[in-house]
């Protein structure tokens, strides 16, 4: 009989290579511990708001109405101005196109503490029923009228009429311009009637129908006029034919040139 004999199998630790892990997991959770405290720390920095406050306003474009010290009043009436960080560039520009001459704003921040600004202001086309202005789009707008740098016609119109209105200043225009003479004030009232007062005090009434050929019609007349044009006060063309003339009387005249 073979007599068997049985050996007792070795048990093989793997404890060193548990513990190599251990410590090298231990020290990545040490590093992104510490990495992560470093980006915190300097997040909360950055948006601390004693931290690059926004303290310089660099102003842009081909500006005559509006000047740093505009943008510097509009940006007061923020809540809170926030840091280089914090502060949204929208809502900068949101309130810098609120300034009255200021038709587009362009923002954006400058590393650390600069707002650099380009704006497009609004071009004076018209003065609106006589408190407010209108770009050459017929756009509303509220600029100072007394900061107007040389003249504008004066427009009226009811509500929702300025582009209207402004297009037929821009087409009839010329047709006064041909006999040296410049529309100063350009009415629509709210029956829709036309009314026109020229630079040498004429007053014309139009009417609400065919306006182009009611102007034609003046053109021909005053130039039949000569020297008596001075002498007329209005001139009504609300006919199919014809104008009614209203005059200044002579003693008026007289009392104008003596006066000069």
């Amino acid at each position: 009989m073979k007599q068997v004999t049985l050996t007792k199998g070795r048990r093989i630790s793997n404890s060193p290579l548990i513990r190599k892990h251990a410590v090298g997991g231990a020290f990545l959770l040490v590093v992104t511990l510490l990495i992560g405290s470093l980006l915190y720390s300097t997040i909360s920095w950055m948006w601390d708001d004693q931290r690059l406050p926004l303290s310089k306003i660099v102003l842009q474009g081909d500006l005559k109405y509006v000047s740093a010290a505009d943008v510097q009043r509009a940006f007061g009436h923020l809540e809170h101005v926030g840091t280089f960080m914090s502060q949204d560039v929208d809502t900068l520009q949101q309130t810098i196109e609120s300034i009255p001459w200021v038709s587009h704003a362009s923002v954006r921040k400058q590393w650390p503490d600069t707002v650099k600004v380009f704006l497009t202001e609004y071009h004076a086309e018209a003065i609106w029923n006589g408190n407010a202005l209108l770009n050459d789009q017929g756009v509303i707008f509220n600029g100072d009228i007394g900061e107007l740098e040389g003249d504008r016609v004066k427009l009226y119109g009811p509500e929702n009429t300025s582009k209207d209105v402004l297009t037929v200043w821009h087409e009839i225009s010329p047709k006064f311009k041909a006999l040296d003479l410049t529309i100063t004030s350009l009415v629509l009232n709210d029956r829709r009637a036309w009314q026109i007062i020229l630079d040498n005090g004429i007053r014309l009434e139009l009417g609400k129908e065919s306006l182009q050929e009611r102007i034609d019609r003046f053109v021909y007349l005053y130039k039949n006029l000569d020297s008596k044009a001075q002498r007329v006060s209005y001139i009504d063309l609300r006919y199919d034919t014809g104008a009614a003339v209203g005059w200044f009387p002579e003693q008026d005249l007289e009392q104008e040139s003596t006066d000069d």
